[in-house]
């Protein structure tokens, strides 16, 4: 899993030089120890500058190719990987979590929503003019499962609702006051409410571990 593609590379040249930038900019105001949120401010603009510029070089969404848990976790991490570096810094989930996630929703990429419509977290819709599909169950469901044109799609859709729903408000404020130090003993429980098993954080967390996801 830890191996580095030239995907990845690309992203960690193009990190690199947003950092030596960061750095000689705020040395330009004066200060080998600048005011952190100027830096932060610094920073963010400098980022944004960047992964702008990474899109218009040719900077894309990696195939999502896999055949065991192994390479589906690989496949999502790249996934992850990509649109973190995509994202804001303050909206950016950890892999480990979206890793987990995707591997329980989708049975590890087997699940028939994974392989018909790219559907790796089983997100639901009532809006009958959004891609979906019915639970085999359920064919005359009021909801169906969303479906995406690709599965890094799936993995940026689950990014948005985490960031913008209020259930995951817990979730966005543990993250925030860790600011990079993750302790996924606490991030999980903002969680729970993707879903209805009481266990869900837990189930999570042990995947983080026993999986030795980063």
């Amino acid at each position: 899993m830890k191996r580095l593609d030239k995907q990845k590379l690309k992203y960690i040249a193009i990190g690199a030089t947003v950092y030596v930038l960061t750095v000689i900019t705020a040395f330009g105001f004066g200060s080998f120890n600048p005011n952190p949120w100027k830096l932060s401010e610094i920073k963010n603009k400098i980022e944004n500058v960047y992964v702008s510029r990474a899109i218009d070089l040719g900077l894309h969404e990696p195939d999502f190719v896999f055949n065991d848990d192994a390479s589906f976790m690989v496949a999502v991490q790249k996934c992850v990987d990509f649109l973190n570096f995509t994202t804001k810094q303050q909206d950016r989930i950890p892999s480990a979590i979206l890793v987990a996630m995707a591997g329980i929703e989708s049975g590890w990429g087997k699940s028939r929503f994974a392989e018909e419509g790219n559907a790796l977290f089983g997100v639901r819709t009532w809006n009958k003019d959004v891609p979906q599909i019915k639970p085999l169950d359920l064919p005359n469901a009021k909801f169906g499962v969303k479906t995406y044109p690709t599965k890094c799609q799936s993995v940026k859709d689950v990014i948005d609702i985490l960031n913008r729903h209020p259930a995951y408000k817990k979730f966005r404020e543990d993250r925030k006051e860790q600011n990079g130090e993750w302790n996924y003993e606490v991030l999980v429980q903002g969680l729970a409410p993707w879903s209805t098993n009481e266990k869900y954080s837990a189930i999570i967390l042990d995947t983080i571990n026993s999986r030795q996801l980063p």
